[in-house]
């Protein structure tokens, strides 16, 4: 069939005028895209910001603040709290979440202590059946996720409860007391124990402690010298570098990023995602048995009634979540919890300091985890 010679001439007609580019795609630029990206891939950026900015607040607008003492202070009051900040990281990076962090903290530290002064056990078995305990608990926690497909609230909300009612059936609401654990137990408060930095070493017998000069580092420093920083903070932040490089430089740890940004991916990708589960709760209930011992150090005692029970596992989740860890998973690092702990301990130590209602610290508080919360969602927005 012959072509259409007036109709071929009044295509080329129509096409004249037209751009005779390639299409390309366009990639926004603009600072906003770019900041966005780069708190996508910084997630531990945002809090320390915070941080900072609130040091310099309260180091102009509180006498003191500044002082080597102050600083020790927030963090031995954030060791704890970082502890369990560290359990409940790994289980929110599987867009989980584990309400028990602190009654299992509690828990474990009341086995330890009741199975040293009521069994007759040596306190540093005692220790490791505590800590056994406490990752039992977690793997318990963890098969329940994974395996009966029930959503982490409500075991862990289930679990939180059975373990407060059994810490207080088993222990009787028996408190050991300081001086017993110190006469007869002292590993059980090792964590408690600190070491001094330009403080004076306490002088040998007859010896004058004017003429004693004062030492970077002592063990055993004169009351009122120096600057003490407990065992225990020590601790937390080896706890914090270790999880940082196995969750950035393993294999495990980005099997722990891929189950909670798509766990059905992460399953198809060959990820065995329920045994990551298991192992992600198992772990974090270790490292709450780990909580309940520097507890027993950090307040002397071995108590059923001690607060972290209750309060252990808010203080947690808002470390983490003030600290960037995305609450829908797969996002966030353990610096970041790290960070978030510390702008709750400036807070708290510097309105003290300023001398206004203590309730303002938790108004400020609940401002930063809707402020964190609502930067999470725009990034996860963009990079989306």
């Amino acid at each position: 069939m012959a072509s259409d010679p007036r109709a071929a001439s009044s295509f080329e007609e129509g096409l004249k005028g037209a751009s005779e580019k390639v299409a390309e795609f366009q990639h926004e630029t603009d600072t906003l895209k770019r900041l966005q990206h780069w708190l996508h891939q910084t997630p531990s950026a945002v809090p320390l910001i915070v941080l900072l900015v609130s040091l310099v607040i309260f180091g102009v607008v509180a006498d003191n603040f500044f002082k080597a003492t102050t600083l020790s202070t927030i963090l031995q009051q954030i060791a704890i709290v970082g502890i369990l900040g560290c359990a409940q990281t790994l289980v929110i990076l599987t867009a989980g979440i584990d309400l028990s962090v602190g009654a299992t903290a509690v828990f474990s530290s009341v086995i330890m202590g009741q199975f040293t002064f009521r069994y007759g056990l040596p306190a540093e078995l005692a220790i490791v059946i505590g800590l056994a305990c406490g990752a039992a608990i977690g793997a318990v926690n963890g098969v329940l996720v994974a395996y009966m497909r029930l959503p982490p609230f409500i075991v862990t909300l289930g679990t939180w409860q059975i373990i407060l009612a059994s810490n207080f059936i088993y222990s009787k609401n028996e408190t050991i007391r300081s001086s017993d654990i110190e006469a007869q137990a002292p590993a059980l408060r090792f964590w408690g124990e600190d070491v001094t930095f330009y403080g004076t070493p306490r002088p040998a017998e007859g010896v004058d402690p004017a003429s004693v000069q004062s030492a970077f580092v002592t063990l055993d420093a004169m009351p009122g010298t120096g600057v003490k920083v407990l065992y225990a903070v020590f601790l937390l932040i080896l706890l914090v570098a270790i999880m940082a490089y196995v969750l950035r430089s393993t294999a495990w740890g980005r099997h722990v990023y891929a189950t909670g940004d798509d766990p059905d991916a992460a399953a198809l990708a060959g990820v065995p995602t329920k045994k990551v589960l298991i192992q992600v709760y198992a772990l974090a209930g270790f490292f709450c048995a780990i909580a309940g011992w520097v507890m027993i150090g950090r307040f002397g005692s071995v108590s059923p009634t001690a607060s972290t029970g209750q309060l252990g596992n808010i203080q947690s989740i808002t470390a983490v979540v003030i600290g960037g860890i995305s609450l829908f998973g797969g996002r966030g690092s353990i610096v970041g919890m790290f960070f978030g702990a510390l702008i709750v301990g400036v807070f708290e130590m510097g309105l003290r300091l300023v001398g206004t209602d203590p309730q303002w610290t938790f108004f400020l508080i609940g401002v930063l985890i809707i402020f964190a919360v609502a930067v999470d969602q725009w990034i996860r927005k963009v990079s989306g």
